[in-house]
């Protein structure tokens, strides 16, 4: 059995194009249409209620698109409103569970980081999920919010001093607690990955929320019988197409986006 309908991905903006891109790195042979919310970005900032409605709007974009499978590449929605996909017809992956599982499988000392945005570290969704597994552990939050920034105008190269600096102040606290597992918790952060990991070095192991949800992906649309063999076509929707969009989108998916792949949702008209 299949199922040739697309895998269905969406986002605050555009930092779930790192998801999207482990998605496309393990499932080749699916169609893939994505969703970055640009003109309301950021999530992070926003209330809870007002995050709740914006994931329902994203969610029923996608449905009208006929996708098979719901992915929130957004951090802050999978900790903010992982309940308005509990009405969904189709399955439906977030990125908080996955990635806390797998740190929960690395660490040593049970001295975890999460490093994300402040309305994801305000819901303690990661904090919460790890104590559930692992009562013990000592668990330390940071809020990097101006990191997205950083990425998005392309400070991500490891030997930028200014990319450097701004990366040692955030993660000082994990030095400070001697953590040895730190979970990327926001989607443009897999970028600073190297950045990161010359700073804390490499005793300490970090997380990929996209990896991590990749492998949950197609687990789950194995187990459903769910698969393409045959797909592997990616249309991009966004709802504002900013004047850094293209190059923006390029640097965090890791390959060239051209114009006429990308469409202009209206999504309250749907």
């Amino acid at each position: 059995m299949s199922d040739l309908r697309p895998i269905g991905v969406f986002d605050s903006g555009l930092g779930g194009l790192t998801v999207a891109k482990e998605i496309i790195r393990l499932l080749p042979c699916e169609d893939i249409v994505y969703f970055g919310d640009t003109g309301r970005v950021p999530y992070g900032t926003k209330g809870p209620e007002t995050i709740k409605r914006y994931a329902r709007e994203d969610e029923k974009f996608l449905l009208s698109k006929g996708v098979k499978m719901i992915v929130a590449a957004c951090g802050t929605v999978s900790s903010v409103a992982p309940d308005t996909a509990a009405d969904l017809p189709v399955p439906f992956v977030e990125v908080i569970s996955h990635s806390v599982k797998e740190a929960i499988e690395k660490t040593v000392s049970k001295k975890i980081g999460i490093l994300a945005t402040a309305a994801t570290i305000k819901s303690g969704a990661h904090r919460r999920l790890i104590l559930e597994s692992l009562p013990d552990a000592e668990v330390t939050e940071v809020s990097g919010s101006l990191l997205v920034g950083l990425v998005e105008e392309g400070f991500t190269n490891k030997n930028d001093p200014l990319t450097i600096e701004a990366v040692r102040r955030y993660v000082q606290p994990f030095i400070d607690r001697k953590i040895d597992t730190l979970i990327l918790g926001c989607t443009h952060f897999p970028l600073l990955a190297d950045a990161v990991t010359s700073v804390l070095g490499e005793g300490v192991t970090l997380i990929n929320m996209g990896t991590a949800s990749a492998a949950a992906v197609k687990r789950m649309l194995t187990e459903k019988h769910m698969l393409n063999p045959t797909g592997g076509s990616h249309r991009f929707f966004v709802s504002d197409k900013g004047a850094e969009f293209q190059k923006t989108a390029s640097v965090l998916l890791g390959e060239d986006i051209n114009k006429e792949n990308v469409e202009t949702a209206v999504i309250d008209s749907i």
